[in-house]
């Protein structure tokens, strides 16, 4: 049994699609609450609720791999403007965690914009001992119907080549699309569709083989900015429902969200697709054995 620790766990679309790939997720770790009930309510009590910065190395217990899905929100380029785009610290405690354990294999996930930040990715890929391959961009495109570009950092102490993902076929934006989905409408989506707002939505087209844009976290506040065609509705146009936008991301619809839609989109917004973490757990257990 390959035994990995999940830090940044969030509601762990991530270790869904690790333990898809047959890898067992020993503890994960997440500082809010709500991911917590989420990832209990589907997952298992294995994931702890606290704050990483906080938590000393050596009162865990071992593991064979660790992985961390650490925000990307002040690495992310859209980050620009809101001049918020500065980094954070957190990838210290993901370093002083690895240096202090020293696991067979470690890695990271981020958005591609964390290669603007030279201190991360020299403190992330040059650990003595270790043979890092940086993958960019994985692309969940590869396997779902939304456009998003992810960083992985992949560490081991034997050398090892990772098979890059294959290209299968996606599923396509019609068939994550539900029957009757539920949603609200705000007013924003005609104000935005009429240039009353600096960008106009973007706005995908299932007809047309159009796939959606990247889910974001605060979706719950920003439903006009990415639409999809719906004739049902006015303006011929809706957003995204959350199973939907859990679809996306390649989560079944046994996955239950036992918070606010508010919530889970935050929740789904800032996961991994769980397509990637079942790639990343095959080469893991392809490293091991």
């Amino acid at each position: 049994m390959i035994d990995v620790k999940s830090y940044f766990c969030g509601a762990g679309l991530m270790d869904v699609g690790l333990i898809q790939a047959g890898v067992n997720i020993k503890q994960s770790f997440e500082i809010d609450k709500n991911a917590v009930k989420t990832y209990k309510a589907n997952i298992g009590d294995h994931v702890k609720h606290c704050d990483i910065s906080q938590e000393l190395v050596l009162t865990q217990d071992g593991c064979d791999v660790m992985v961390f899905t650490y925000p990307c929100t002040k690495y992310s380029s859209i980050a620009d403007i809101h001049q918020t785009r500065t980094g954070d610290e957190l990838f210290l405690h993901a370093l002083r965690h690895v240096a202090i354990e020293r696991p067979e294999v470690y890695s990271i996930e981020n958005v591609p914009g964390m290669k603007a930040f030279p201190i991360v990715m020299e403190a992330m890929t040059k650990m003595p001992d270790y043979y890092v391959q940086v993958f960019c961009p994985i692309q969940s495109e590869l396997w779902l119907p939304q456009r998003r570009n992810r960083l992985i950092i992949f560490g081991s102490k034997k050398r090892f080549a990772i098979r890059p993902p294959e290209n299968t076929r996606a599923i396509s934006l019609a068939e994550i699309l539900e029957k009757e989905p539920n949603v609200t409408l705000p007013k924003a989506i005609a104000a935005r569709m009429g240039g009353k707002y600096r960008d106009l939505p973007i706005i995908s087209d299932p007809a047309k083989g159009d796939i959606a844009p990247t889910c974001v976290a605060h979706y719950a506040k920003d439903k006009s900015t990415r639409l999809v065609v719906d004739k049902r509705f006015p303006l011929g146009v809706r957003p995204y429902s959350v199973r939907e936008f859990a679809r996306l991301q390649g989560l079944p619809d046994s996955f239950v969200f036992p918070v606010s839609d508010s919530s889970a989109y935050k929740q789904i917004g800032n996961g991994v697709s769980v397509q990637v973490g079942e790639w990343l757990g095959k080469e893991i257990k392809r490293y091991f054995h």
